[in-house]
């Protein structure tokens, strides 16, 4: 199949566990993740489809897709940089969302098998494109290893000043993709506060501590437990759909964020991240219009992501961490997903 002049392929990696991830130059995406469980049996963990002809045109939700320029929301659809205002399209109600409806999920990247177990995705989005300044190269590295670590790498430059946030947009349930609610599946998050966020899905700016909230994830917990609580963030996004900032050492190396657990297949996934932000969504919008692998159609809360990044609308709010990339300053970010079972 091609698209825009350039054929779209799948490229599988595996290790010595019998994990394999199937990936997709249609958006230097995850389309299929074999993950074995205590009994050595290997299911699917990432919704997807059966055929990658079926990503094109979709319903968008994403799967397993690079989102860039700017992963999540920018508000209004609008940025300032040295007093230029960009205006970019408006694709969530008043929002901007994940770089547009073009973004990096529906380029047509180039492919390098760099080694046996890692691929490398590299595309240029030029100065302009999508409402985003500056030529900007991107580099995507996945990689795969024998000690159960699914690595992310993405590395950028630009030619002038611009912003990036970039993310992997999987949907993760550790049951297998199509198993149903992830409401049993037990999370931590290692973070001590969140961003609360308006009616629009847009941080108010406030850094709040989740003690005493439902959005409190320090110690283990069921993640339905506390997801139709009678309270006000969790109505507007429908359950969990909130940017935790994480606790960081600061030192620039990737750092543990979160931990899930599926109790009956015995599966484990941990995150690691450089990034200051994790995004946990439990893929609340999810409606049963997309029809996955084996024809099984994909429900709300039946899988959940884990989006590492910087904080939402972080050009609009000076007090977040930085999104600023500059000439002569590549950005550079890593994410690791650890299996076990």
């Amino acid at each position: 199949m091609q698209l825009d002049g350039r054929e779209i392929s799948i490229y599988s990696i595996r290790n010595s566990l019998d994990m394999m991830v199937s990936l997709s130059n249609y958006g230097a995406r995850i389309v299929s993740l074999l993950v074995p469980d205590s009994t050595g049996k290997v299911a699917d963990v990432v919704l997807g489809y059966d055929s990658i002809e079926h990503y094109p045109g979709s319903s968008e939700g994403y799967y397993g897709a690079t989102i860039g320029r700017f992963g999540n929301r920018i508000a209004n659809g609008t940025f300032a940089l040295d007093n230029v205002t960009y205006k970019l399209l408006k694709n969530d109600t008043k929002n901007h969302l994940h770089g547009g409806n073009r973004g990096f999920h529906s380029v047509v990247w180039k492919a390098f098998r760099a080694a046996e177990n890692q691929v490398i995705f590299r595309h240029t989005f030029e100065d302009g494109e999508d409402g985003y300044p500056g030529r900007l190269r991107v580099e995507v590295f996945f990689s795969l290893n024998d000690s159960g670590e699914l690595a992310i790498n993405y590395q950028a430059v630009t030619d002038r000043k611009t912003i990036i946030n970039l993310t992997n947009h999987a949907y993760f349930n550790l049951a297998g993709a199509g198993s149903g609610s992830v409401a049993g599946h037990l999370i931590t998050i290692n973070a001590d506060s969140f961003t609360p966020v308006d009616e629009f899905m847009i941080p108010t700016g406030e850094i709040k501590k989740v003690a005493g909230t439902a959005l409190d994830f320090r110690k283990e917990k069921p993640m339905g437990r506390d997801w139709d609580q009678d309270d006000p963030q969790l109505k507007i996004a429908g359950g969990y759909d909130h940017n935790f900032v994480l606790n960081k050492k600061a030192n620039g190396q990737a750092e543990f964020a979160a931990r899930v657990t599926e109790p009956v297949s015995g599966r484990t996934l941990e995150v690691e991240t450089t990034e200051p932000g994790l995004q946990f969504y439990t893929a609340n919008a999810l409606d049963g219009r997309d029809v996955g692998r084996e024809g099984v159609p994909y429900e709300a809360r039946t899988a959940f992501c884990l989006e590492t990044q910087h904080y939402p609308d972080s050009p609009n709010k000076p007090e977040f961490p930085s999104v600023l990339l500059e000439p002569g300053k590549p950005f550079k970010s890593t994410t690791i997903y650890r299996f076990s079972w």
